[in-house]
């Protein structure tokens, strides 16, 4: 037995195989990878606006009850204030109409989500 018979290892052919087929898999993986990233970001920004729908609830709630007649959207966005920050996100408040409200969740410096929503006062 020679020494060239006990070495054992992979041709040319087969490495060259071998990255094509990896070239093949990070080609498609890549671009998946990134839009489930994106809308993870977006969901999270999602999540940050049903957050501002709830505090917008509560105290449309605590001032109705307050004051004894509903609140109009300016009143209310003063109460809940122009800007909060939630987590990675900060919330704008700002009135459309008279019943209307617009939610906006931007994601602070270095988280790329956004999102934006309407809540409507209860008649």
């Amino acid at each position: 037995m020679s020494l060239f018979d006990s070495q054992r290892g992979f041709t040319l052919i087969e490495l060259v195989a071998i990255l094509v087929i990896l070239g093949v898999i990070s080609s498609i993986a890549i671009p998946k990878y990134y839009d489930l990233t994106q809308e993870a970001k977006n969901r999270a920004a999602l999540q940050a606006v049903m957050e501002g729908k709830a505090r917008l609830s509560m105290n449309y709630a605590k001032l109705f009850l307050e004051g004894g007649a509903p609140p109009d959207s300016v009143n209310l966005v003063d109460a809940v204030g122009a800007t909060t920050s939630i987590g990675d996100y900060t919330l704008s408040f700002s009135t459309v109409d008279s019943l209307t409200i617009r939610i906006n969740a931007s994601g602070k410096p270095g988280v790329e989500g956004a999102n934006s929503a309407l809540w409507l006062l209860p008649k």
